[in-house]
């Protein structure tokens, strides 16, 4: 095998298995143990690979209602509330967005009371000019990766 695209190629097989054994994954890319554990090494040092962990059901855990905040902001307060955003631990992704509003956050909650008084005690900070919240009724993607090009 060529190692023209093997970090992608390794990228993609543990996209597919993340638990995969170094053994399997040389077998599969029919290179050496040692290739494998070398260029995994540099892909976490390099950052392409932030770990590993497994993908939670969050509503087969209790957390069945996802809401998508939409905030405006005081400039100079957004990495504040951005900052107070991403170490709230129900909020799984925090973006500073361009158009009207400035953060979009995607909190998981266990109930509607449960994301009503969870977002009032986010929104009473006096720098948020204004917010929106969506509920979502079905979610029909979500936290999906895709393969890198190997071409």
């Amino acid at each position: 095998m060529t190692y023209e695209h093997l970090d992608s190629d390794l990228v993609n097989k543990l996209l597919g298995d993340g638990r995969a054994s170094l053994r399997s994954l040389a077998e599969e890319l029919d290179v050496s143990v040692t290739t494998v554990s070398n260029h995994l090494s540099d892909l976490e040092e390099e950052g392409v690979i932030e770990g590993y962990t497994p993908k939670v059901d969050y509503d087969a855990v209790g957390y069945d209602v996802t809401a998508v905040m939409q905030l405006k902001a005081e400039g100079s307060a957004l990495p504040e509330i951005t900052q107070t955003l991403k170490d709230h631990r129900q909020m799984i992704s925090v973006y500073e967005v361009t158009g009207d509003y400035d953060v979009i956050a995607i909190g998981k909650f266990k109930d509607t009371d449960d994301m009503n008084d969870e977002i009032k005690s986010l929104i009473t900070d006096p720098d948020i000019n204004q917010s929106n919240t969506s509920i979502v009724l079905n979610a029909v993607s979500e936290n999906e990766q895709f393969e890198l090009d190997t071409e």
